[in-house]
């Protein structure tokens, strides 16, 4: 497989623009205002990656591979969860702003990374799997949790290797063709899929989690998601405890230089954990009868 970068520090790799270049300079993110957080490389060879973006050779769709790419428009994934959990009046405050709860008609409290404090959760036996990234607390004008949502935000890794990409782009280079690389498209059956069923059962159980758990990731990641469940999820109308909520988003058209293309909320589906769990463990995308046996076959005799 091959990978290309489509954008690189928050912009297209070869945008001329001043404000381009000052990012690819500083190696920041436009979407966090902070240090790339994405590395390449090996102990003290590491370096920051810069890709927010990719395509694969075979498919010209871009392919969102880091979350802080979902951070876009100042957490505008988080204003969305809010306005489907909390209503259209809910305003996301953050801790340090609790003395404007008097003021706020539907005060929100975010915590997560950047973002205010993040919660303190006890670990068990030794691990925090149950972590999720965001908490949206729905409170009273006296501080008084009401309910909360609980967001994941994930996208996908690469494999292979770009470094080379990334050195051509940083040094204002060409790079003609294609990367060694690829997408870690196993990450959904083996780490994405099981975590995400495990917060959901956890987060059932918590009283004050009366619309469950929204997940935010890309268009191609939620369509491999489908792909493996099946694609014949229930939906469910409302908002209860044990839902599973996907917020999908994908890029924009390109833009001029100097911009960055806009992040587009492109599906949401609402369904419930029992129904991911079940689809998980009971797949019907198999693949047909003695696929195995003919490769056997093939192998021996080709």
């Amino acid at each position: 497989m091959a990978i290309r970068i489509v954008e690189f520090f928050g912009y297209e790799p070869s945008d001329p623009s001043n404000t381009a270049r000052q990012f690819r300079a500083s190696e920041t993110c436009p979407f966090i205002q902070d240090y790339c957080t994405k590395t390449l490389g090996h102990g003290d060879l590491r370096v920051r990656s810069g890709a927010c973006t990719i395509r694969q050779a075979k498919d010209p769709r871009p392919i969102i591979t880091c979350p802080n790419r979902l951070y876009a428009n100042d957490y505008r994934i988080l204003r969305d969860v809010a306005e489907i959990a909390f209503g259209p009046r809910a305003q996301i405050i953050t801790s340090a702003d609790l003395h404007l709860l008097r003021h706020t008609e539907v005060p929100v409290v975010a915590f997560g990374q950047r973002w205010g404090k993040e919660l303190r959760l006890p670990r068990r036996r030794g691990r925090g799997g149950y972590f999720v990234d965001w908490i949206l607390a729905h409170v009273s004008s006296e501080g008084e949790p009401i309910d909360f949502v609980a967001l994941e935000v994930q996208t996908i890794d690469t494999t292979g290797n770009y470094r080379a990409q990334r050195d051509a782009y940083v040094n204002g280079l060409p790079f003609d063709g294609y990367s060694d690389g690829g997408m870690n498209w196993e990450n959904v059956n083996k780490r994405i899929l099981p975590q995400l069923i495990y917060k959901g059962h956890v987060l059932r159980r918590e009283p004050l989690c009366t619309k469950g758990l929204f997940f935010i990731c890309p268009r191609p990641v939620y369509e491999r998601l489908q792909d493996r469940l099946g694609g014949d999820l229930l939906a469910y109308p409302n908002l209860q405890p044990g839902t599973i909520t996907f917020l999908v988003y994908d890029l924009g058209r390109p833009v001029p230089p100097g911009n960055i293309r806009e992040l587009v909320q492109v599906d949401h589906f609402t369904t419930t954990v029992d129904q991911v769990a079940l689809a998980f463990t009971a797949p019907r995308n198999l693949p047909p009868p003695q696929v195995y046996e003919q490769a056997i076959r093939a192998a021996l005799w080709e």
